[in-house]
């Protein structure tokens, strides 16, 4: 925690850090945005990056077809549907515009958008070690990994994570699969079912009494003690961001079957969760090469962990947390418990992200309950806070006259594996405060 004096002074430079401390949700839109030509020089990673992710993707559909049955339908492609809401667009009182949802809490293997960058980062290690073992060689059906054989050779490394649940079951479920000895390090916010999930598929949980950046300081300390040992860092792997980035052209694919336009006259904006960074990041980063400016991006955060938004707007990125400024980072939005931000995602996509937005965890739970009652979707509290960046963009003076024909897209982070009983009791915690808000 910061001392007194140097808290006041931050606050007299930046006067939004007096609104944060006040856990009360708000909206910021960035004077920094720049065109997507100039931003995304800031990135250092390019179209081309994106593009060997997605043919290193394409290689490993086989062997997922073959080691997860629920991948047969699609190929062995991990993508999720994308459909129109319109009983949730009538219930939020949007009168232009058409509403979205890009349900990645229905992705298969482990059912949130961490199963784009966290299994691809497993993937891509698989491959290199196979490779330099000749396991594999260039043009190999990759489904020859499914055997015992190679899993016994992945047997001999391990891959570590920290993570406060959702990038610890991608991470964990697809490198026990593979044969790696996985371990994952989860934070106190991690839900009971998550690290019992992991167990089952043979994963080894460590769990923390302190938040997340305990849990990922460990995990990166595990892989320097083991030269065996893989880290994967959620708050600066390129090979999570880029994995992420994949959904860029795979969403342009989409909108362009289901006759969705996105173009000078038919803006598109793109509301996203936000944790540490590195999955709405690469999101953002695919999104703005797929589509340019015709393309908004929104990271929303929960009012006690607005960490991308306090990084950001002051510059210091990863040089300060929300705990600096006396924010408890203590959210029922597991998935976005986040102190400290990636410094990474922060300056890449500084002048790429539109806006920010906050979100009570009363909200969120009332969010989920009007999602469930409209549209008869269940999504967890951290995967429908993009709902919350609807309204400030609704009001922003810069966007209203680009609103009759924008798509409004939400990305729905996670849900599909929560147990019954617990999606249950977050539906019914939402309907309460729906009715006390209606009384």
């Amino acid at each position: 925690m910061l001392p007194t004096p140097a808290i006041a002074a931050l606050r007299e430079k930046f006067p939004l850090i007096t609104e944060l401390m006040a856990l009360q949700p708000l909206s910021w839109f960035n004077p920094r945005i720049a065109p997507a030509a100039e931003g995304l020089k800031d990135v250092g990673l390019t179209a081309d990056d994106v593009a060997d992710a997605s043919a290193r993707l394409a290689r490993f559909a086989p062997y997922l077809a073959k080691a997860f049955p629920e991948t047969q339908a699609s190929g062995g492609v991990i993508e999720s549907p994308v459909v129109p809401l319109p009983a949730m667009q009538a219930a939020l009182d949007m009168t232009s515009g058409q509403l979205w949802l890009k349900q990645d809490s229905h992705l298969p293997i482990s059912g949130s958008i961490k199963a784009r960058g966290g299994i691809y980062e497993v993937l891509k290690h698989a491959e290199m070690l196979a490779l330099d073992a000749g396991l594999l060689k260039e043009g190999d059906d990759y489904s020859v990994l499914a055997s015992d054989a190679v899993r016994a050779f992945f047997g001999q490394y391990a891959i570590a994570v920290g993570s406060t649940g959702n990038l610890g079951l991608s991470i964990g479920i697809m490198s026990a699969r593979l044969g790696f000895r996985a371990t994952v390090h989860m934070s106190a916010d991690a839900r009971q079912w998550k690290k019992d999930k992991l167990r089952i598929h043979g994963v080894t949980v460590v769990e923390y009494a302190t938040d997340y950046s305990v849990a990922v300081e460990a995990g990166r300390q595990q892989a320097e003690n083991d030269p065996t040992c893989h880290f994967v860092d959620d708050e600066n792997s390129h090979d999570l961001f880029l994995g992420y980035a994949v959904a860029g052209q795979r969403l342009q694919a989409q909108f362009q079957a289901a006759g969705v336009a996105v173009d000078a006259h038919h803006p598109l904006f793109v509301y996203l969760p936000c944790g540490v960074g590195g999955g709405p990041g690469g999101v953002a980063f695919g999104l703005k090469l797929a589509f340019g400016d015709f393309v908004h991006c929104v990271f929303v955060e929960p009012t006690h962990s607005p960490c991308m938004l306090l990084g950001v707007h002051t510059g210091l990125h990863e040089g300060i947390s929300v705990q600096e400024i006396r924010i408890d980072n203590l959210t029922a939005a597991d998935g976005l418990a986040v102190g400290r931000p990636s410094g990474f995602v922060g300056r890449a996509m500084q002048r790429l992200i539109d806006g920010y937005a906050t979100v009570t965890d009363e909200e969120l739970y009332r969010l989920l309950a009007t999602l469930e009652q409209t549209q008869g979707l269940r999504l967890e509290p951290s995967a429908v806070a993009g709902f919350a960046g609807i309204p400030a963009v609704l009001a922003a003076p810069q966007y209203q006259a680009q609103l009759e024909t924008a798509t409004h897209l939400v990305w729905g982070t996670g849900g599909s594996m929560v147990p019954e009983q617990e999606m249950a009791a977050y539906v019914a915690r939402g309907r309460a405060l729906l009715a006390a808000g209606a009384a």
